[in-house]
């Protein structure tokens, strides 16, 4: 599923123009990646929480040569899903 296919179903289920629906879900998805820029939790009661999660600077190993490289501290945007949707994915 993609953006289209989940304002496809929003405009279905709510009688709106595919239009207005791709606007609201672009607009649900920018306020979640806005928030997480700020470093705020994202909490969807019934759904679950982003979090951003920082990563130390740490160092690494070239696959292809073996040569040790320093990989630099960054910032991951996590999910934990809430309770009802870990239960409707495990029956």
């Amino acid at each position: 599923m993609n953006n289209s296919d989940l304002a496809d179903q929003i405009a279905a289920a709510h009688n709106l123009s595919k239009a207005d629906a791709k606007k609201l879900v672009d607009a649900v998805f920018a306020g979640i990646a806005n928030a997480a820029a700020k470093g705020e939790e994202v909490s969807l009661p019934g759904f679950g929480k982003f979090k951003v999660k920082e990563s130390a600077a740490r160092e690494g190993r070239n696959p292809s040569t073996g040569a040790t490289i320093q990989i630099a501290a960054s910032k991951k945007l996590g999910f934990t899903p809430a309770k009802a949707i870990k239960d409707k994915l495990n029956g």
